[in-house]
């Protein structure tokens, strides 16, 4: 059996249903100047019963092609984003104050 490619990331965005975008960065030494710099890959991810949200840090693993560009699978969040779920449990949009008008 073959060994599953995994990586750990932060979500960027979970616009689609079932699906989010997932960063990865990682630091590579350039080729003639030696300088490390980083980079930024971005992949499409599935996400069942929507459970990963914008911020969190999550764990994905390479799976079958499920649509053009979409082929990894969230494992599991490895750490929520604090700040997103606290505006959202208080059962007031994010952006909104006390008399419900945005700031």
């Amino acid at each position: 059996m073959a060994v599953k490619t995994q990586m750990i990331g932060v979500v960027v965005s979970d616009k689609m249903d079932q699906s989010v975008v997932v960063a990865i960065e990682r630091q590579v030494r350039h080729g003639l100047y030696g300088k490390t710099q980083r980079m930024t890959s971005k992949f499409l991810a599935h996400n069942e019963g929507n459970a990963a949200r914008v911020g969190d840090q999550v764990e994905i693993y390479g799976t079958r092609p499920m649509s053009r560009r979409k082929r990894w699978t969230v494992v599991r969040v490895v750490r929520p984003a604090v700040g997103v779920r606290l505006a959202a449990a208080d059962g007031e949009p994010a952006g909104a104050d006390a008399a419900g008008r945005k700031r």
